[in-house]
C-alpha cells in the first residue's frame, strides 16, 4: 500500500486527509446552518458553537498538514485522456478550495474573537484574540464566513461532480486514484 503520492496516484496520507477534510467541512456547513436557528433555551445553544469553533481549528491544522503534504509529495500526473481545459479547471478548482477553506477559517476566527476573548478549542487550549476593534467585526466576518462557506460548498460540489463525470462518463481512474492508494497508472477503469 502506497503511503506517499506517486506519479500514478495518491498515497494513503493524501487520501485520508482529503476525505477527512471533506467530511468535516460538509458536517461543519450543516452544523453552521442548523445552529443559527437555535434559540437561547435550546440544549445545543452553547454546545453547537463550541463544537463548530473547535472543529474549525482542527480543520485549520489539517489544512496546514495537507498543504505541507502536497508541497512535499509529487502530484500524480493527469491522465492522458484528460483534455487541456479539464486540467486547467481542475487546477483552478483545487486552488479555490484551498483558498476558500482558509477564508472560512479566518473569518470564523474573527467572529469568535471579535469581543476580545480567546477562542477555546475543546477545552484543551486557547487561541488569543489578535484582531479586535474593527467596527462591526463580528457582523462583517459573519457575512464573509457565511458566503465563503456557501461558495466553498458550491466549488466542492463542482469538484465532486467532475469526479463523478470521470467515473461514469469518461470511465477513467480519476476518482479511484482518490480512493485506492494502490491504483495503477491505467487511465481506464477496469
Amino acid at each position: 500500500m502506497q503511503v506517499r503520492n506517486h506519479n500514478a496516484g495518491y498515497g494513503l496520507v493524501a487520501i485520508v486527509l482529503h476525505w477527512l477534510m471533506a467530511g468535516l467541512i460538509i458536517g461543519m456547513f450543516a452544523l453552521g446552518l442548523w445552529m443559527t436557528d437555535l434559540t437561547y433555551y435550546h440544549d445545543w445553544y452553547r454546545t453547537a458553537p463550541h463544537w463548530h469553533k473547535s472543529t474549525g481549528v482542527m480543520i485549520f491544522f489539517l489544512w496546514l498538514l495537507r498543504l505541507f503534504w502536497r508541497v512535499c509529495n509529487p502530484r500524480p500526473q493527469p491522465l492522458d485522456t484528460h483534455e487541456t481545459w479539464e486540467k486547467i479547471i481542475a487546477s483552478i478548482t483545487h486552488g479555490l478550495l484551498y483558498l476558500l477553506i482558509l477564508l472560512v477559517i479566518i473569518s470564523g476566527y474573527m467572529i469568535s474573537t471579535a469581543d476580545g476573548r480567546a477562542l477555546e478549542v475543546f477545552d484543551w487550549f486557547e487561541i488569543p484574540a489578535f484582531t479586535t476593534g474593527i467596527e462591526n467585526q463580528e457582523d462583517l466576518a459573519g457575512e464573509v464566513h457565511f458566503y465563503m462557506a456557501c461558495v466553498l460548498i458550491g466549488v466542492a460540489a463542482l469538484h465532486a461532480g467532475a469526479a463523478l463525470k470521470h467515473y461514469f462518463f469518461d470511465r477513467d481512474s480519476t476518482l479511484q486514484r482518490m480512493i485506492n492508494p494502490s491504483i495503477s497508472s491505467s487511465s481506464t477503469r477496469r
